[in-house]
C-alpha cells in the first residue's frame, strides 16, 4: 500500500488535490481512498489530507501516521508539528517553494527521503491563473515515484475540470512532470525541480 498525506491551508485546494491522486489511480483500475482532516477552519488555516492507494481495496479509514510521500503546498507549514511525522526513512518529500528546505528541516527527516522542491505556485499562476498548487504537485509526484502514471493523472483532471480550466491544469502538471523528471537526485535529498 501507498500513503501519502497533503499539507497545505485551507483554500489551496487541498482535498482536491488528495480526491485527483484517488481518481487517478481508480482510472487505473487500482483502489484508492481520500479523505481531508479538518473541522470549522477559515481559509488559511492549516489543511492535511490523506490518500491510501493499493491493488486490494483498501479498509483503513484511519489518518495516515506513517505515509511513503509527505506534499506540502504551503512551505511555511515545514516548520509546523506533525508535517513530517512518520514520514517513511525512503519516503518522498515534496514541497512548494522557490527556495531550497531549509538544512534545520532536513535534520529532522532520514538521509534516505528523496527530497523535491518543485515552484508550483508560480507555475499553476503562470499557466492556471491562480495560485492552486496541487495539480501541479502531483505531476512532480507521478514523475518522482511512479505511484501513478501521467496519462491516468491527465484523465482525472479533465474529468474533474471543465473546458480552458482542466486544460491549464494539465499544462500544469505536464510541466511538473518533466521538470522533476529531469531532476531526479542520485541518493535523495534536495532535488530542484524549480
Amino acid at each position: 500500500m501507498f500513503q501519502a498525506r497533503i499539507h497545505g491551508r485551507g483554500g489551496q485546494g487541498v482535498v482536491t488535490t488528495s480526491e485527483l491522486l484517488a481518481l487517478a489511480c481508480f482510472i487505473e483500475g487500482r483502489h484508492a481512498q481520500a479523505f481531508p482532516s479538518f473541522g470549522s477552519e477559515r481559509t488559511g488555516a492549516p489543511v492535511a489530507s490523506f490518500v491510501r492507494i493499493d491493488d486490494l481495496p483498501v479498509r483503513s479509514h484511519e489518518p495516515v501516521v506513517a505515509p511513503d510521500a509527505v506534499l506540502v503546498q504551503d512551505p511555511t507549514l515545514l516548520r509546523a508539528g506533525g508535517v513530517l511525522a512518520g514520514l517513511a526513512p525512503n519516503g518522498w518529500l515534496l514541497v512548494n517553494t522557490r527556495a531550497d528546505v531549509p538544512a534545520e528541516v532536513l535534520a529532522t527527516i532520514g538521509p534516505g527521503v528523496h527530497v523535491h522542491t518543485v515552484n508550483a505556485s508560480d507555475i499553476a499562476q503562470r499557466l492556471v491563473g491562480r495560485d492552486a498548487p496541487g495539480p501541479a504537485l502531483l505531476g512532480a509526484l507521478a514523475a518522482a515515484t511512479g505511484v501513478v502514471d501521467l496519462e491516468s493523472l491527465l484523465a482525472a483532471i479533465r474529468g474533474r475540470f471543465a473546458d480552458a480550466v482542466a486544460e491549464a491544469n494539465v499544462a500544469a502538471v505536464v510541466d511538473t512532470y518533466h521538470r522533476t523528471a529531469r531532476a531526479e537526485p542520485a541518493g535523495g535529498h534536495r532535488a530542484s525541480t524549480m
